[in-house]
């Protein structure tokens, strides 16, 4: 049950961020969820950085209870057990994230290095996400090998698209579909984090038949043996 609870926390992370990319935006006056990128709604000085932050904070610790779950249910596969250690690393590189500055900041001069870790660990996240999907796609059968690569396909395009305006962000030009490329790509993967949480979960309830009957096969031998000694005559 417990490996089952952390495995559901796959499902609740990923509904956690979606959720915050539809209802944060509503608090900040003015935001553009087609025009401007999810890193905007947590940016210094940013009216929605306060929410932000600790639902980030919980989205996070909810990858980390899930990898653990991963790795709990991966038994001698090895590329689960690796899929595990990416989305704990996932989960913990989260709370490394430094927060970048508004547009006008940027455009202005006024980034400091919180701005170029910001970058780095854009980087060091999706580079997990690839990682992540890519050893779950070796893990499982083919109609779920085929739905990770074109997820990894969705990243690549959209990925390329998101690049391309990224340079205007910094100098406060307009970037007209950015906010929308990005979060294409993380729906992607909260689906995908979703599809492959369900995966787990409907193994290990095929899996769980069989250890319960075992374990009745075994403690039904030793009823059987013990109601055998009583029964054995004395002489």
């Amino acid at each position: 049950m417990r490996s089952r609870f952390l495995l559901y926390c796959g499902v609740i992370a990923s509904l956690l961020y979606v959720a915050m990319n539809i209802f944060t935006p509503f608090l900040y006056e003015g935001y553009d969820w087609v025009t401007q990128t999810v890193s905007e709604l947590s940016a210094v000085d940013a009216p929605t950085r306060p929410l932000w932050l600790p639902l980030g904070i919980a989205y996070t610790l909810l990858v980390v209870a899930f990898g653990w779950g991963v790795l709990k249910s991966a038994g001698k596969k090895k590329t689960l057990r690796i899929v595990g250690i990416l989305l704990i690393s996932h989960g913990l590189a989260g709370l490394a994230w430094s927060p970048m500055h508004q547009r006008e900041v940027l455009a202005a001069g006024g980034g400091t290095f919180t701005d170029t870790w910001h970058i780095i660990m854009s980087v060091i996240t999706v580079l997990l996400m690839f990682l992540s999907i890519g050893f779950g796609a070796a893990a499982f059968g083919k109609r779920f090998r085929l739905y990770s690569i074109a997820t990894i396909l969705v990243f690549i395009v959209f990925g390329i698209l998101t690049f391309l305006e990224s340079p205007h962000l910094g100098k406060d030009l307009p970037t007209p579909f950015i906010g929308l490329w990005e979060r294409i790509n993380i729906a992607a993967y909260m689906i995908w984090m979703m599809v492959f949480a369900s995966v787990l979960l409907r193994a290990e309830k095929k899996i769980s038949p069989g250890v319960a009957t075992k374990k009745v096969r075994e403690q039904k031998q030793i009823f059987n043996n013990e109601h055998s000694q009583m029964n054995k005559p004395v002489y």
